[in-house]
C-alpha cells in the first residue's frame, strides 16, 4: 500500500475532476505504515519471552508393529 500510496503521490500527473489522486496517494502511504507498524507490534508483542506450557499427553502416539 506504501508503495502504491507513493506512485500515486509522485508519478501520477492526471487530473480527474472532484477527486485529488495525490491526497488518495497520501491517505494510502499514511494507511500503510500504519498497518506496518501495527504488524509489527503485534508480531514482536507475541515473542517477549517464554512462557510456561504444560504438554499433555493424553495417549501415547500410534506405534506400528515390526513384522
Amino acid at each position: 500500500m506504501i508503495a502504491l500510496g507513493a506512485i500515486l503521490k509522485f508519478a501520477v500527473t492526471a487530473t480527474v475532476a472532484g477527486f485529488s489522486i495525490q491526497t488518495a496517494g497520501v491517505i494510502l502511504i499514511v494507511v500503510g505504515v500504519i498497518g506496518l507498524v501495527a504488524s509489527l507490534f503485534l508480531d514482536f508483542a507475541d515473542r517477549r519471552g517464554p512462557r510456561d506450557v504444560e504438554v499433555v499427553r493424553e495417549r501415547e502416539p500410534y506405534a506400528r508393529e515390526r513384522y
